[in-house]
């Protein structure tokens, strides 16, 4: 998952651009991860009001070159004047590094308002069926205690995947909403690399091993169950193309992928386009006009380059912060993981996979 917005480095902004946060704490979670709690002032507690599922972008400078990373927001059990952010190092380099070596109480990170719309169905009385593999708690946890406490109706359902005993996160956590829930909060713990007493709560998850882990919380392929998958590419879409064989409607499917299992295929060389090709972008109540150039492959390359707190962050279409609706002219959207039909129906793209074909073409990212 990731994407995000930018603007002056240390600006207090507005929604759509970056804010300044001082980090308060930083806890270790687990050998590779560690839990980022920053200081909330008053003043910004609109500004990164959030659903439950959402995600903010983080913007550090690490060694001259800038680095935008999106993560989920984790709310602290009891403050709600701090933002909470879970960081867990997947390889060297980068910020997550950074976070978990050097990071400290009373750094200041910039971050930019809550977005994405990975979030709970509207549904009384629902069973909501959670699946998350490693870091992919993090969304879900908020996601299962906003549905416990306020929909006393409903039931919960965890499949929380890990490595081993040692790798997962937020257990703690999880523990005391099991205790506040014990009647409809049902957790299961498999375990990949480990061997457990339960046979279907170790080794890989197959759909054979999904169908049983399915089975024991009371989960149905019916109207009244819905199902949220977050973690790698590869596992969310094999764990989503089993739920379907199972019998789930597709409709009845939420996901959000952290990262993918292999990139995109460097993109073919862009052929000259002997035409202007210009893009209108709205965003925050302005308007800005950007040409594209020869060496730009998408609408978000040539709109950097005009207006730099146009939003983004992944630049591979998973995390949906360079949303925007087509209000004129057409484009082309690439491969994204975010956008579902309705969404594409209705005229939206992510300007990192959005190309003009039209000579003048509108974007608007305030919707």
């Amino acid at each position: 998952m990731t994407t995000t917005e930018q603007g002056p480095v240390g600006s207090t902004g507005e929604a759509t651009g970056w804010h300044r946060l001082r980090v308060a704490r930083v806890r270790p979670l687990t050998d590779d991860a560690v839990a980022l709690t920053l200081d909330l002032p008053e003043r910004l507690a609109g500004a990164f009001a959030h659903r439950p599922g959402q995600h903010v972008t983080v913007r550090h400078v690490l060694n001259g070159t800038e680095i935008r990373r999106s993560y989920s927001i984790c709310p602290p059990p009891h403050d709600q004047r701090e933002l909470r952010l879970v960081v867990k190092r997947l390889g060297p380099g980068g910020f997550a590094e950074y976070a978990t070596t050097g990071l400290a109480a009373g750094d200041e990170l910039d971050i930019a308002p809550p977005t994405g719309g990975f979030e709970l169905v509207a549904r009384p009385g629902a069973h909501h069926v959670m699946v998350a593999a490693g870091s992919g708690i993090t969304p879900l946890l908020s996601m299962a205690t906003a549905a416990l406490r306020d929909d006393p109706r409903c039931r919960v359902s965890l499949v929380h995947i890990n490595r081993t005993a040692r790798s997962v996160l937020l257990a703690d956590e999880l523990a005391d909403l099991k205790d506040a829930y014990v009647d409809r909060f049902h957790p299961l713990y498999p375990l990949t690399r480990e061997t457990r007493e339960a046979e279907m709560l170790s080794g890989r998850i197959d759909p054979t091993r999904l169908s049983k882990l399915l089975r024991a919380v009371g989960a149905e392929p019916d109207g009244h169950t819905y199902f949220y998958l977050c973690g790698p590419g590869e596992m969310v879409t094999s764990l989503g193309e089993a739920l379907t064989r199972w019998g789930a409607d597709p409709a009845r499917i939420r996901s959000e992928l952290f990262s993918l299992a292999s990139r995109d295929p460097s993109p073919p060389v862009v052929e000259p386009r002997g035409r202007t090709v210009r893009i209108t972008a709205s965003l925050g109540g302005r308007t800005t006009v950007a040409a594209m150039e020869d060496q730009d492959r998408v609408a978000l390359d040539a709109l950097l380059r005009a207006r730099p707190d146009i939003p983004y962050s992944c630049r591979e279409g998973l995390c949906g912060s360079c949303r925007a609706r087509v209000t004129h002219g057409a484009v082309t959207t690439g491969r994204q993981y975010v956008l579902g039909p309705a969404e594409l129906a209705a005229g939206y793209t992510l300007a990192c996979r959005a190309r003009p074909e039209s000579d003048e073409t509108g974007l608007d990212f305030d919707v």
